[in-house]
């Protein structure tokens, strides 16, 4: 389903840590955050623009610590939104923030002002991958906060982090369970990069980190995004908005201008393998059927689940299916050979 946000990011120019993977200013191409004002404009363009929509759409403040920012400024963006919020023009406003950051007083400001989801930076759920960050929360914190935020109403979003240093594939896939407990409404994946300027940027110069291939970072990311679906929870990004100042900055690491699409077709192939390895027979063809809108990731960017399918044994045809029942679990509506 379409979706939009209009974003602002606000850096936390007075944070106390120093994660690993971030400089905010490279990532993001911003190092101030906005006025009240400029808030305002830009909600009004917005709304606009917006006019007539007949699909959600959100005032989202990003940036990984709005609620550790300054109170007043953090008030005082808030109140700029809320009369976009309580007229009507948007549903409500997204906002991302720190597991340490949040407490009863601040979700009581926060619901005053219209916020109706929190996503919390949670990264791993692993503390000896935290500390080697330097994250300063625990996973206790990541519990803690989402219970309060769910407690009080509000929609949960968590995000976290893969090739983290000090990470294992099993200590990720304990994270992925460990989120998934938490029963988040939605989660954001990302593989860590190696940004200019960042303690990765110095690990990785001397030797002691080796980041993820774009092959490892997208067949570890499919079976994330498998794991969460599975579970209904929903994932909405998947790696970092390919800003001009990220793809200049980052030295290395899994970056790739459709990161996101190469996952989502890795995730196809496998279900789509599971599948047929159910059934049997790699001596016939097989047609695939889909719902219209899934075609493409099915088929896979220029053809390549097909190709890999056709290597695993498997010659298949996969063709869009108007009919197509939108709760299969699997997207498939049959799977039959050709006489």
């Amino acid at each position: 389903m379409k979706h939009a946000n209009i974003a602002f990011f606000v850096p936390h120019l007075g944070c106390p840590n120093r994660c690993s993977f971030c400089d905010q200013k490279r990532i993001s191409g911003s190092v101030f955050p906005p006025s009240p004002e400029q808030v305002s404009n830009t909600c009004e363009e917005a709304e606009q623009r917006l006019k007539g929509r007949n699909f959600p759409a959100e005032i989202a403040f990003f940036g990984g610590s709005f609620t550790a920012v300054d109170p007043v400024l953090m008030e005082s963006l808030l109140k700029a939104a809320y009369p976009f919020v309580k007229n009507g023009s948007f549903d409500g406003i997204r906002i991302s923030t720190r597991p340490d950051a949040v407490d009863p007083p601040v979700l009581a400001l926060l619901k005053k002002y219209g916020v109706t989801t929190i996503e919390l930076g949670a990264q791993s759920m692993d503390d000896r991958v935290l500390l080697k960050n330097g994250r300063g929360h625990t996973a206790k914190d990541v519990e803690c906060a989402s219970r309060l935020i769910r407690g009080s109403g509000f929609a949960l979003g968590l995000q976290m982090m893969i090739g983290l240093p000090g990470e294992t594939w099993a200590s990720c896939q304990e994270t992925a369970v460990k989120i998934a407990a938490l029963k988040p409404d939605c989660v954001r994946l990302y593989p860590a990069l190696v940004v200019e300027g960042t303690d990765l940027a110095r690990w990785y110069r001397q030797g002691s980190y080796v980041p993820l291939t774009v092959e490892q970072a997208a067949d570890s990311a499919a079976w994330l995004l498998r794991f969460f679906e599975d579970r209904k929870i929903a994932v909405i990004r998947i790696g970092l908005h390919a800003e001009k100042s990220l793809e200049k900055s980052c030295i290395a690491g899994p970056i790739h201008p459709a990161f996101g699409e190469m996952v989502y077709s890795r995730t196809w192939r496998n279900r789509l393998l599971d599948r047929l390895e159910k059934i049997g027979s790699k001596e016939r063809v097989w047609k695939i059927f889909v719902r219209p809108e899934m075609l493409s990731k099915a088929v896979g960017q220029k053809r390549e689940n097909i190709r890999w399918l056709a290597a695993m044994g498997y010659e298949v045809e996969i063709l869009p299916d108007p009919s197509m029942p939108a709760e299969d679990p699997f997207w498939i509506k049959e799977v039959k050979h050709c006489i």
